[in-house]
């Protein structure tokens, strides 16, 4: 059933879930970013490292994981490629020294693309 079919406080709960989904997606290149920089490798190597990691990863999620990925892959490469992404996130957070944020950061992920991908199914 497309989300214009759906009942309206189902549909806004589905829009604004799908909101936190490109929030969560965003925040997790800036978690790679802020680990790149605080790396202890030199000021270039710091910076090359802020730069090519959410790169690399913003490019894994266009190719796999996006709502219009370049390629069409089966629902469970693609949920892989999200637990890749989103699991460097929540590492880069540990790594940071930020166990709390790391926990919270995971549990909403988790409920976030559950709910996703129930809705995303369903249609």
């Amino acid at each position: 059933m497309p989300s214009s079919a759906l009942p309206a406080p189902v549909r806004a709960f589905f829009l604004v879930n799908e909101g936190l989904a490109f929030l969560l997606e965003v925040l997790a290149l800036g978690l790679l970013a802020w680990w790149g920089l605080a790396r202890d490798i030199g000021r270039v190597g710091s910076v090359a490292l802020a730069v090519a990691a959410p790169l690399a990863t913003a490019v894994l999620w266009g190719l796999f994981a996006a709502p219009k990925a370049r390629f069409a892959v089966p629902l469970a490469a693609q949920l892989g490629v999200k637990a890749l992404v989103f699991g460097a996130a929540a590492l880069a957070l540990l790594a940071l020294g930020q166990r709390s944020w790391a926990l919270w950061f995971t549990g909403a992920v988790l409920l976030n693309t559950a709910l996703a991908t129930y809705y995303r199914t369903r249609s």
